[in-house]
C-alpha cells in the first residue's frame, strides 16, 4: 500500500511540474519580453533564433551584426537575403573584422543610421532609395554608393589590408 501511494505521490509531482513547465512557457509567449535586451547581443531564446543576433532598432531602422562564432556567421549568411541591405567587413587574408563604424546617409547628405559592427557582417532594413555607405575601421575611411531597392539584395563589403 505504502509502494502505491509513494507511486501515486511521484505521479502527481511530476504531472504538476510538467503542468507549471507549460504554463510558464504560455506565459513567457504571451509576454512581449523575447530573447535578451536590445543591449544583450547574443542569440539565446531570441526570436529571431537559429545563432542569429538580437535585431537592434535605431529609430525606424531595424538591423543586426555579429558572425564572429560560426553559428552566428552561418545565421547572418542565411538571413542576408531576406534584409535590403547586407555588408560585409574584412581584413588582410580575408580575416574577419568586428568593431567597424558604420554611418549611412541618405538623400540630401542626412544621416540615416550610425551604429559599430559587432562582426564581419551587418543587416540593415532601410527603405528603397540610395544611400552612402561610410565604413571607418581604426583610421581608415572607406565609402560605397548602394541602392537599396524594394526587394532585398543590396551587398556592400568592405576591406582593409591593414589590421
Amino acid at each position: 500500500m505504502k509502494t502505491r501511494t509513494s507511486k501515486k505521490a511521484m505521479l502527481a509531482t511530476a504531472v504538476a511540474a510538467a503542468a507549471l513547465g507549460f504554463t510558464a512557457g504560455a506565459w513567457a509567449q504571451a509576454s512581449d519580453t523575447v530573447g535578451g535586451t536590445t543591449t544583450d547581443m547574443t542569440s539565446a531564446g531570441n526570436v529571431n533564433g537559429g545563432g542569429l543576433p538580437q535585431i537592434q532598432h535605431q529609430g525606424d531602422i531595424a538591423y543586426v551584426s555579429g558572425g564572429v562564432g560560426l553559428d552566428e556567421s552561418n545565421a547572418l549568411k542565411r538571413a542576408e537575403h531576406e534584409w535590403p541591405l547586407a555588408m560585409r567587413f574584412t581584413g588582410p587574408g580575408s580575416d574577419y573584422l568586428a568593431d567597424v563604424h558604420v554611418r549611412i546617409v541618405g538623400p540630401h547628405d542626412a544621416d540615416v543610421f550610425n551604429a559599430d559592427a559587432r562582426g564581419p557582417y551587418m543587416l540593415v532594413k532601410l527603405p528603397p532609395g540610395r544611400y552612402t555607405v561610410h565604413a571607418r575601421y581604426k583610421d581608415d575611411d572607406q565609402t560605397r554608393t548602394v541602392t537599396v531597392a524594394k526587394t532585398p539584395g543590396a551587398r556592400a563589403d568592405f576591406h582593409w589590408n591593414t589590421q
